[in-house]
């Protein structure tokens, strides 16, 4: 893998953990970030899989710090065992990267959410609570939640729908419910955060329409054409990495970003009754407590 994607600031002695990092935009992210000195954690459901992108990362750069975390996002169960596992790894956490990610799936979680918003969104939702704790006693700490353009085609919520197994054939609205899901989140958070105090710092992002395996369940041939209209993962990592280790965005938190620079979320993202109803419902779903929902 040929470095033309560098992270701008130095990352030495940060530790950063990225979901569905081993492939993928995902990869990339944890590449670059390995290669600017960070501690990678690598969040995602195959250790075999996880193991052959560390082997891959460490040809390129020897000297990577990483680590695999098991996370099955679509069980909750998993989300909070992951959590526990990383607080007992006693490290530090700077950045968390949401980046794992399905698009075109029909079916539903094993707590019985529609698959899309329960990977994309609720399992993400909880592991982000389950580690805010480990945040706030870091440095310049971050959330970067890697969500799409597509949540601007969105125009609401069905909660009920939710609840159930994908409706759709394509699986597409649910996707685009799921990313509107992740920029309500990234605001709702931030606002929560601000109004308590709180370092963290909380960022949204369109990455490109990407050819990654997000887009592995589409079947053939209508995936091998989508792709032609595509960009590179390295070329898609490029908001994520901006938004993970950038000095000048420090602060900026609850922005919205698209090639590297801050563009208006939709209207519908930037409302903020739906992002809290979106919360108090996500809250509820996951099964949080007052303590545990920190935010």
């Amino acid at each position: 893998m040929a470095r033309k994607y560098p992270v701008s600031s130095d990352m030495s002695g940060r530790v950063c953990l990225v979901t569905g990092a081993n492939t993928g935009i995902g990869k990339v992210t944890a590449l670059e970030l390995a290669r600017a000195g960070a501690h990678v954690v690598m969040a995602c459901r195959s250790k075999d899989k996880a193991q052959a992108a560390m082997d891959e990362i460490r040809e390129d750069v020897p000297n990577a710090e990483l680590t695999f975390l098991a996370l099955d996002l679509g069980s909750l169960a998993s989300v909070r065992s992951s959590a526990a596992r990383f607080v007992g790894l006693d490290l530090p956490l700077h950045v968390l990267i949401n980046n794992a990610g399905l698009a075109g799936v029909r079916g539903e979680t094993e707590d019985g959410f529609e698959i899309t918003f329960g990977v994309n969104h609720l399992g993400h939702f909880l592991f982000t609570e389950l580690l805010l704790h480990k945040l706030e006693a870091s440095e310049r700490p971050r959330v970067v939640i890697v969500a799409s353009r597509a949540h601007a085609r969105c125009k609401g919520i069905d909660f009920d729908a939710l609840t159930k197994p994908t409706s759709t054939t394509t699986g597409f609205p649910e996707y685009e419910v799921s990313k509107l899901a992740n920029v309500l989140h990234g605001n709702e958070l931030a606002r929560r955060l601000t109004a308590r105090g709180s370092k963290i710092c909380v960022y949204s992002l369109h990455p490109g329409v990407v050819a990654s395996d997000i887009w592995r369940r589409v079947p053939w041939p209508f995936r091998s054409v989508m792709k032609w209209f595509m960009i590179t993962n390295e070329e898609g990592a490029l908001t994520t990495l901006h938004c993970a280790s950038a000095a000048h965005v420090e602060g900026e938190t609850g922005k919205y970003y698209d090639e590297r620079k801050v563009v208006p979320c939709s209207k519908i993202a930037s409302d903020e009754t739906l992002a809290a109803e979106l919360w108090t419902r996500s809250v509820n779903w996951v099964g949080l407590d007052e303590a545990e929902a920190a935010a």
